[in-house]
């Protein structure tokens, strides 16, 4: 259990590094946090600092997920103890930490993404089969409505659906809770985003919406 509980600090800690601020400060370009809708992941960076800069966020925040359980659960443990925690465990719970750490990262004052970029990177290793689907489901969304958050809800919507209904594991499985944990996870920092489209008020993507332009003629 202490093993556990180390990696998942350091996979925490990892998530804490925020991309879009440090490669911020590294190019002497504005903070995030003031910029746009005052985010701090890959989405903001792409509205407010163009596409090789967003382009750049996202990576780095995926490459946290991946790195975190991948390379943080296999780290050498030299302390015997009585009860030894699967490797897969410790990745499901260093990929739920490392989330919560872009998310809420302790280097930036608690004031992080919202961890789809992250948590895509985490699925990468975790869930790979369901992972094309759920892009493909984000992009089919984002083209057609231009809501980014709509569009990762329904792709963390679809992760569920696969571990849910097509995995071996379903949801009564560390795999099953990871996955709910996570879209409850979504869900909260989408909270706002929800609101916003119930009223009426969320922005689009309006350059996205190739859906809409094929359709009507675009108009």
């Amino acid at each position: 259990m202490i093993e556990l509980a180390v990696k998942v600090i350091l996979a925490y800690l990892l998530g804490s590094v925020m991309g879009g601020l440090v490669l911020g400060r590294l190019t002497g370009m504005s903070d995030l946090r003031s910029s746009g809708s005052g985010n701090a992941g890959a989405t903001n960076a792409l509205r407010t600092h163009g596409k090789v800069f967003g382009i750049s966020v996202l990576l780095i925040d995926g490459l946290k997920g991946v790195v975190a359980v991948t390379v943080i659960p296999l780290l050498p443990w030299p302390v015997t103890e009585s009860v030894v925690m699967p490797a897969h465990w410790i990745a499901l719970a260093c990929g739920v930490a490392v989330t919560v750490g872009h998310i809420a990262p302790v280097f930036f004052g608690f004031a992080g993404g919202k961890g789809a970029a992250t948590l895509l990177g985490v699925c990468l290793v975790t869930v790979t089969p369901a992972v094309p689907w759920a892009l493909l489901s984000f992009v089919l969304v984002l083209t057609l409505t231009g809501y980014a958050g709509l569009s990762t809800l329904v792709a963390a919507l679809i992760i569920l659906f696969y571990v849910a209904c097509v995995s071996a594991a379903g949801l009564l499985s560390p795999l099953g809770l990871f996955a709910i944990a996570m879209f409850g996870l979504v869900v909260w920092t989408h909270r706002s985003n929800i609101v916003r489209m119930a009223q009426g008020n969320e922005s689009r993507f309006e350059r996205v919406m190739v859906w809409r332009r094929l359709l009507g003629g675009g108009h």
